[in-house]
């Protein structure tokens, strides 16, 4: 299954924003991407549509089942690849940045046969 990258980033943000915040609104995530407010809410918008979102009445916006399973799929790559990337020596900002990068391109496949390769030499130390 593969999302607009966009679209993956939008999900993330919520998803992380939600673990910090009591409620996620439109500022909060144009404030943590440095997106104008017009621009998220298109994308709200569009998340809307597709069902991986819901938005309250007072502005509050709440993932969907469909929306948490892709922003935790994300999310999990780019904690992932971001200490791969720091154990193979790339300073923490240029992993993380790199990270955001190659979470949106890399297959399943790919992505599983890391986790493997980690989880077994994390095992090993």
């Amino acid at each position: 299954m593969h999302y607009n990258e966009s679209a993956e980033n939008y999900l993330e943000t919520i998803l992380i924003l939600s673990k910090k915040l009591p409620v996620v609104r439109s500022v909060d995530i144009a404030n943590e991407l440095g997106y104008k407010k017009s621009s998220v809410s298109i994308a709200m918008k569009n998340l809307r549509e597709k069902n991986q979102i819901t938005v309250t009445d007072a502005g509050f916006i709440y993932l969907t089942d469909e929306g948490k399973q892709i922003a935790e799929m994300i999310y999990e790559r780019h904690e992932l690849l971001s200490e791969c990337l720091v154990r193979l020596g790339v300073d923490s900002q240029t992993a993380a940045e790199d990270a955001c990068r190659i979470e949106h391109v890399i297959s399943a496949e790919s992505f599983s046969a890391i986790k493997s390769h980690l989880a077994e030499h994390s095992s090993e130390q």
